[in-house]
């Protein structure tokens, strides 16, 4: 017989304390009246999707979505990513009345996990969206959003990440034999998985000269202050990176323009799991968060399988990894218990609407359903005893 799982939660699964909770719902009005100063209108879209529709386009594994069969057979997801359900509202509706389309949101996602590992499989992102704007602009507002945010929230010592995951592909494709290569060698960049890169490049029936070059591209592509030090991997006589090397030097002006130079740092290596990122994509890194505590980037190949062939870009971030790095605030709001006993509940209610009616937050407790007094006061800024006798605490 299984055994009851009283006090278990589903792998992956985290419940929020109260304290946890709380600082949840400060990022959510933070964020409510950030966004919204910016132009973006909130957004919010059904836990469960089509999987023929979300479950496919969302680029995320067949092996992470959580599934379920509704009472017409049909398949469905627990939402995997808040951006592919956004595109099917705004592509089915909303780019309708108006372009482009400025949205925010503030929910959970799924992703089921196969070993426990400390990763969650439930986790609230913040974010937003732009859609119907190709422009640079479009995607240095996006970048510059988020590091506005990270800032407004307190977080200081935090850095941006930029890359190009088309510019990538292009290269990728040059230097190697098939699309299933590429593929391969961009999925062990996603896992960061740098030994892996490297014995497949040794693997591959590639010429020294090519795997020298490839070696050389990893090390010295990860990491650049200047887009300038990129143009040694640009093949000028395909206009096509050329196009791309310009756009990321544009789009590196306007950053500098911003006053994000000392903030930012190319790396021509950085991919990503969610494969319809085409163009510009980054990554928001703070210290005290191992990973990268949000992402973003230009996702117009994902509009054209809603028959929508309109730019789009956005970025999201990871609340729980923005907990992390967030700096504790102390609770400086009065929180006071009212004790009372049965001769004084009247006077109780009284004095407790008095104090609410001031803004102060305020707990009536009947005396008697407390058997640790003292242990109780610890959790509350003031304390007051209507009961017969001096202030008992026992």
């Amino acid at each position: 017989m299984t055994p009851i799982r009283k006090f278990e939660k589903p792998l992956g699964m985290r419940d929020s304390f109260p304290l946890i909770n709380e600082q949840k719902e400060r990022v959510r009005d933070i964020g409510r009246t950030f966004f919204q100063s910016r132009g973006f209108d909130f957004i919010k879209t059904p836990t469960v999707e089509y999987y023929e529709t979300i479950g496919k386009a969302s680029a995320i594994s067949d092996s992470s979505l959580f599934k379920l069969v509704d009472r017409q057979g049909e398949t469905l997801v627990l939402r995997p990513d808040m951006t592919t359900p956004i595109v099917r509202v705004a592509t089915s509706k909303l780019l309708r009345e108006q372009i482009p389309l400025r949205l925010a949101y503030f929910a959970n996602v799924f992703r089921a996990q196969e070993h426990e590992g400390g990763r969650p499989a439930e986790f609230e992102q913040m974010g937003v969206e732009l859609i119907g704007d190709s422009s640079v602009y479009a995607d240095a507002e996006m970048i510059l959003t988020a590091a506005d945010f990270v800032s407004e929230l307190g977080v200081q010592n935090y850095r941006l990440t930029v890359g190009h995951a088309g510019l990538l592909h292009s290269i990728l494709t040059e230097l190697t034999h098939s699309e299933e290569q590429v593929k391969e060698l961009r999925n062990l960049l996603v896992n960061k998985n740098l030994v892996g890169f490297e014995e497949h490049i040794n693997n591959y029936d590639l010429t020294e000269e090519a795997k020298e070059y490839f070696f050389e591209f990893l090390t010295q592509a990860s990491n650049m202050q200047s887009i300038e030090q990129l143009r040694p991997y640009i093949d000028e006589a395909n206009l096509n990176q050329v196009e791309m090397y310009t756009y990321l030097n544009e789009l590196s002006l306007l950053l500098e323009q911003a006053g994000l130079s000392e903030k930012v740092t190319y790396d021509l290596t950085l991919t990503s799991e969610m494969s319809y990122y085409s163009g510009m994509l980054f990554e928001v890194f703070a210290s005290g968060s191992g990973f990268a505590i949000g992402n973003g980037g230009r996702y117009d190949g994902l509009l054209k399988e809603f028959n929508s062939p309109v730019g789009a870009t956005g970025f999201g971030l990871r609340v729980d990894r923005l907990l992390e790095v967030l700096i504790p605030t102390k609770n400086t709001t009065i929180h006071a218990l009212i004790f009372f006993d049965n001769h004084h509940y009247l006077e109780a209610i009284q004095k407790a609407k008095a104090l609410r009616d001031e803004g102060i937050r305020t707990t009536l407790q009947f005396v008697e359903s407390v058997e640790d007094k003292q242990a109780l006061q610890e959790h509350f800024s003031q304390v007051i005893w209507l009961v017969e006798g001096d202030n008992p605490n026992e």
